[in-house]
């Protein structure tokens, strides 16, 4: 988890970004019982894409039967955002398919806030810390930053 604050913090400077605020609000929002929350990150990238990826964003998830209510900010990115999609992975790190989407906000700073209906088998990978969020930009289609919807520390 070290490494991975980190990486986040690396790659907030080598934007010339501050991540202080983002990451001290984080930290004091407690989540509502029995939410998750996720600190949004850049998607991997390659040399081609660091000119239109950027930002750090953080985001709470609270499900309710088969809904799944997914909140958060997002800031400094190099195009517009588009959507926030929910994937399914096979563990934290990897790529999977996509479970639902709903729109953005728009803008390069802003907030996002919608539900995705689960199946029972999302629902119980949710539980394991096996969805993400990731939002999409209008120059970053395939991804610009995405985060793990994880227990808060003292629930896992």
């Amino acid at each position: 988890m070290a490494s991975l604050v980190a990486l986040v913090l690396a790659l907030t400077l080598a934007a010339g970004q501050s991540a202080a605020p983002l990451l001290a609000a984080q930290q004091s929002a407690a989540p509502p019982p029995g939410a998750t929350r996720a600190r949004l990150s850049p998607v991997p990238t390659d040399l081609a894409m660091q000119e239109t990826i950027a930002g750090l964003g953080a985001a709470t998830a609270a499900l309710a039967g088969s809904t799944l209510t997914i909140e958060g900010t997002f800031k400094g990115l190099k195009s517009a955002a588009t959507t926030v999609r929910v994937y399914e992975s096979p563990r934290p790190g990897l790529r999977g398919p996509l479970v639902g989407e709903f729109p953005s906000g728009g803008g390069t700073t802003g907030t996002f806030n919608g539900t995705v209906t689960l199946t029972r088998e999302q629902a119980a990978a949710y539980g394991k810390g096996l969805l993400y969020v990731q939002i999409q930009s209008d120059k970053a289609p395939d991804g610009n930053l995405w985060g793990w919807l994880m227990a808060p520390k003292g629930r896992r």
